[in-house]
């Protein structure tokens, strides 16, 4: 059985939870989140816990169980607590401004770079080298915090970049260190 997957899921008293036979909906202080299910499992509730269980031993519905059961467990996070990625920029000229509701990257190219976040997810500037992408949505969090940083990944010989905060950069020595 899925380690994961059979783990109880439990319910906070902030977040309310509406069961489906194709869907799952959590509403809670930050906002709602709902969950489309496959036919592989089945998601029961019993007071403040909740469990995702499978309906057969196929292998379909064994690969199914502990990823719903996680996607649960991260939507009732979500509209409780939130969720945040934290990008830092590193390089001489390098920096980050929000301009009304658009993030302005200076990345070293010839023009900016502007992004526009979709309107579930909040980004904030503290500084100029520092990005907080803040929301709801686990998975649209980290898609974004990701298409922000292929805009200039970090590079190995300087470290010059966007990086996830505590990323660690892999250095090589250039062709002057070998001599």
């Amino acid at each position: 059985m899925s380690r994961i997957g059979k783990m109880p899921i439990p319910l906070s008293n902030q977040a309310k939870i509406e069961i489906s036979e194709s869907s799952v909906r959590v509403s809670g202080p930050k906002g709602a989140l709902e969950q489309q299910l496959t036919d592989q499992v089945i998601v029961t509730q019993d007071g403040g816990i909740v469990t995702v269980q499978r309906i057969d031993e196929s292998k379909k519905a064994k690969a199914q169980h502990g990823l719903y059961r996680q996607l649960i467990s991260n939507m009732i996070d979500g509209v409780t607590k939130g969720f945040t990625r934290k990008l830092e920029i590193s390089g001489v000229g390098y920096r980050a401004e929000l301009k009304n509701d658009l993030l302005a990257l200076t990345l070293g190219y010839s023009h900016m770079i502007y992004f526009k976040a979709p309107d579930e997810i909040k980004i904030e500037v503290p500084d100029q080298t520092t990005i907080l992408i803040s929301g709801i949505d686990k998975a649209l969090v980290g898609q974004i915090a990701a298409k922000i940083r292929s805009f200039r990944k970090p590079e190995p010989y300087r470290g010059k970049g966007i990086k996830y905060e505590g990323e660690v950069i892999r250095r090589k020595e250039g062709k002057a260190a070998g001599k």
